[in-house]
């Protein structure tokens, strides 16, 4: 089945959507984007689109911080985006992404003076860790000071470099540490363990990006198993010693940690608390949990 995309304001086949050689943000990473996960529910044959507006208000912060006049209303995004889901038809778990950058084709360092464009794709994905649970490797690259928190596209290059570095290594996944050596985040995700029967996670002020995914689980941790999130600074050791660990992300979803360094986590397997809360968190994306259909965009089958 052929996918679309929103691209020069317009819908179009995917395989024609096409961007020139000197486009600005190729060569400097002067773009913002977003990934939105689209969940099909064999039962109702729809797909529920995930904290769609979270998305893009996080991607509409993010323009601001590269200048980038973002020509569309959070509504007009959501919008278009239903309408790119339904032209794509798919019957399966999908993935979005839109992306706000600087289009001009014009070469030189800036922000200011150089036009601006936004575009959105959409393509069939499953697992974006494709394994039951991860064994994980901590990455030698760090994750950068000072950096703004957004999803700018030339911020991930150490994230790149890290998850490379690893997979080279044998393992899944890479967890990076920040500067002073305390965790950060995975190469696309956030990080959590289980200690003393609680979540433990890395505060905002360890340089990693706020996930929406993250604050989901926090969520229903705390209001589905009455489970505290304790948002602190973490050593590396502290991972070689949790009860559990996982990783979540938009793209991730929640995905079990079984090792670290060639250490098991716990005994090596899906721990209770991380298989209560994949259990949840696939219940809620996928508009079966009555409570949290606020978080959910349907998307009806053409």
């Amino acid at each position: 089945m052929p996918s679309y995309a929103y691209f020069h304001k317009q819908f179009i086949p995917l395989s024609e959507a096409k961007i020139g050689v000197m486009t600005n943000a190729l060569h400097y990473g002067t773009a913002v984007f977003e990934g939105i996960r689209g969940n099909w529910n064999s039962k109702q044959k729809q797909i529920y689109l995930f904290r769609l507006r979270e998305h893009y208000e996080r991607l509409r912060n993010g323009c601001r911080i590269l200048k980038i006049d973002l020509p569309y209303t959070i509504d007009e995004l959501c919008q278009i985006t239903v309408e790119l889901v339904e032209m794509c038809g798919f019957q399966e778990d999908i993935y979005i992404r839109p992306l706000a950058y600087k289009s001009a084709e014009r070469l030189g360092v800036r922000l200011h003076d150089v036009e601006d464009d936004f575009l959105a794709f959409v393509i069939p994905w499953g697992p974006y860790l494709d394994v039951d649970k991860a064994r994980c490797g901590i990455s030698s690259w760090r994750r950068p000071e000072e950096t703004p928190r957004a999803k700018i596209t030339g911020l991930y290059i150490n994230n790149a470099l890290a998850k490379s570095e690893t997979i080279e290594n044998g393992f899944d996944e890479a967890i990076m540490l920040t500067s002073d050596g305390h965790v950060s985040e995975g190469s696309g995700e956030n990080i959590f363990l289980v200690i003393d029967g609680k979540l433990v996670t890395p505060a905002s002020y360890d340089n990693f990006l706020m996930g929406i995914t993250r604050h989901t689980v926090i969520k229903l941790a705390q209001k589905e198993l009455g489970i505290e999130t304790i948002e602190r600074r973490i050593d590396r050791s502290e991972l070689y010693t949790a009860e559990e660990c996982f990783f979540t992300g938009t793209a991730a979803h929640i995905t079990p940690i079984a090792e670290i360094d060639h250490r098991k986590i716990g005994n090596g397997e899906i721990g209770e608390i991380t298989k209560r809360l994949q259990q949840l968190y696939s219940e809620v994306i996928r508009g079966n949990n009555p409570k949290y259909l606020d978080w959910c965009t349907p998307v009806y089958k053409r």
